[in-house]
């Protein structure tokens, strides 16, 4: 099982998602989106056998797609870096996947879930966006923007990613159910940020939400096959590559 984190400048929440995190996991991957502070070290410390990835671009979404390029585990489990997410709560995600779900969605509205850090703005966009992804695509969330889930690796052929920011959430939950694996919600809990300010923008963020919801609205589906084909070549390729390296010479 991989756990993919992306961080920037998240050296002082680290302490606390480590922490969290079981001590079976098979992989833990940070991705670093360039960070000024002491990310990578602090992360080296508290799990030597973390894998650093660096981050090419900008955004969450392209910290994931770097993230997940670099993991090896059957099992994907994406969890945010500033400490607002409960790492014990991948048990949940984990027992959901192996039961006979594809992809373990986390909620902040199923029922045993919650929130502590979203505005009202926020949760009335989240609230908008989420029924006219419903109504759009046939799913049934009650969450739409959240960034703590888990899938199963063969998945990635279907959330194929082409977005960079915060967007990339309700970007991976509609292709999952445009593709039809089995979607499972499990209800989570979000925390307050422990230190340092969200770089996400409510109006901002939920108007390239809204984009990416009219412009898969009219994906047709020999777009999207193409591109899964595509993506799953890369993916492909990369892990040749990853194999034709020696031992101790990747990060």
């Amino acid at each position: 099982m991989s756990v993919v984190i992306p961080a920037m400048n998240e050296a002082r929440n680290l302490p606390y998602v480590f922490a969290s995190l079981p001590d079976w996991i098979h992989e833990v991957v940070l991705v670093d989106g360039d960070s000024s502070d002491d990310t990578v070290r602090v992360a080296r410390e508290l799990w030597p056998e973390v894998k650093v990835a660096a981050q090419r671009g900008k955004g969450k979404g392209d910290a994931l797609i770097s993230g997940f390029a670099a993991c090896t585990g059957d099992i994907i489990v994406v969890i945010d870096a500033d400490g607002s997410a409960d790492g014990q709560e991948i048990v949940s995600y984990v027992s959901a996947l192996v039961s006979g779900a594809d992809f373990a969605k986390g909620s902040r509205f199923a029922n045993g879930g919650g929130t502590d850090d979203m505005t009202a703005i926020r949760k009335l966009g989240n609230r908008v966006l989420c029924a006219v992804v419903n109504a759009k695509f046939g799913a049934r969330h009650t969450d739409l923007c959240y960034g703590y889930n888990a899938f199963w690796r063969h998945c990635l052929d279907d959330i194929t990613l082409d977005c960079t920011g915060f967007e990339v959430e309700t970007l991976m939950n509609i292709r999952v159910v445009k593709a039809g694996p089995k979607v499972q919600e499990i209800p989570s809990h979000e925390y307050d940020r422990i230190h340092g300010a969200s770089n996400l923008r409510a109006v901002r963020d939920g108007l390239r939400v809204l984009r990416v919801i009219l412009r898969e609205r009219g994906v047709p589906r020999a777009a999207r096959t193409a591109r899964t084909r595509a993506a799953r070549a890369v993916r492909t390729g990369a892990a040749a590559l990853r194999g034709a390296v020696p031992r101790g010479e990747a990060s």
